[in-house]
């Protein structure tokens, strides 16, 4: 489906060049300003960054400009993009951060939208989008439905959203622990005065940080259910879910997650008056991961551990009560079990699809 849109868009827009009908600058209409921007950073991702420009373009939305920035790629990823008539940019690399605030200073629209090379939008998700923001919105969320290398569907939205437009409750979510729930990059839409905070990062390469908990103390969270996008897993993914357990990566993570916390923390003191009392050093996520950290370099976590990392996961509100059995039962069993086996619990908890609650607890049992 997708490779006929590159190809049907491919062929329109040669004929509108030689035409002399086609502006590459933006998507939008020449005579209006558009209202969202659309930022594609790319890093040797020759692979996919067709598919996610073309899920853009192909929807042939005028409220929307689209802009590519190569982040110094060296696998062909630039050739690719200059397949597209649209605005297109090369940089020597410095990490998606950088290539999104390069996006950000050329371009104009109030809503920003960093769409991961790797991923992409739905069919007319664009429009569904729009009609979601206005002014009060900090930030737009929405789910996303996961694909494989090859583009097919492979599961449902992770995490699944609920639908809902609220400030207030999430602002008290954040300051009692830090976070809430809220999708990768790729599935979220930002004010432009949002991504400003990016300006202040000097921590980490990319952008899926401090911005989510920090937007809900600039305006509204609108979240819904709907996958109007696609998070593609694969074998070079950023991100450690849905990986074995690596402790360098645990370590990294771990690192940014603190960095993470105390820029939330700077920014609530310096720009709001509220008072943050979630712990950087003491919470769930620090945690668990400490206790896969744990088991990745092939020790058992201690007593102690166990009991504080359950302890913080009963207080949780992101987590169903099935949620908090089935974990509590899998840090309950890295006691009782071999390391070996430990460790493949871990990885099935990890995993980013066909796991459940009840598949967990089953396959905690049969470890046994």
């Amino acid at each position: 489906m997708f490779d006929f849109a590159i190809y049907k868009y491919q062929f329109i827009s040669s004929w509108l060049r030689h035409a002399g009908g086609f502006n590459r600058m933006k998507i939008c209409d020449a005579q209006k300003e558009p209202k969202l921007s659309i930022i594609i950073p790319c890093y040797n991702y020759s692979a996919f960054v067709g598919k996610a420009i073309s899920s853009v373009i192909g929807q042939n939305n005028r409220e929307s400009e689209i802009i590519v920035v190569d982040d110094g790629s060296t696998d062909g990823s630039w050739d690719i993009i200059n397949n597209f008539d649209v605005r297109a940019y090369r940089l020597p690399n410095g990490g998606a951060l950088q290539a999104c605030i390069f996006g950000l200073d050329h371009t104009t629209a109030p809503f920003v939208l960093f769409l991961d090379a790797d991923d992409m939008l739905a069919p007319n998700s664009l429009n569904k989008i729009l009609a979601l923001v206005d002014e009060k919105v900090a930030k737009l969320q929405y789910s996303l439905g996961l694909i494989d290398s090859e583009g097919r569907f492979i599961g449902s939205a992770a995490p699944a959203l609920d639908d809902y437009r609220e400030r207030s409750e999430i602002i008290h979510r954040v300051l009692r622990t830090g976070f809430y729930k809220t999708p990768p990059t790729s599935g979220n839409v930002f004010r432009r005065d949002v991504c400003n905070i990016l300006r202040e990062i000097d921590y980490e390469k990319y952008v899926d940080g401090v911005i989510l908990y920090a937007a809900p103390f600039m305006g509204d969270i609108v979240s819904t259910s709907d996958e109007l996008g696609f998070y593609r897993v694969h074998n070079h993914n950023v991100s450690s879910v849905g990986k074995a357990l690596d402790a360098e990566v645990i370590r990294r993570d771990l690192r940014r997650f603190s960095f993470r916390m105390r820029h939330l923390q700077n920014f609530i003191n310096a720009k709001t008056n509220y008072e943050p009392t979630y712990e950087i050093e003491n919470n769930f996520v620090v945690q668990e991961r400490s206790i896969y950290l744990t088991l990745s370099v092939g020790k058992k976590p201690s007593l102690s551990d166990v009991k504080n990392v359950i302890w913080k996961l009963l207080k949780q509100d992101e987590h169903s009560i099935k949620s908090k059995l089935a974990l509590s039962t899998l840090f309950v069993s890295t006691l009782l079990l071999s390391n070996r086996n430990s460790v493949k619990i871990a990885n099935y908890r990890n995993k980013v699809t066909h796991r459940s609650v009840i598949g967990l607890i089953k396959y905690i049992f049969r470890a046994q």
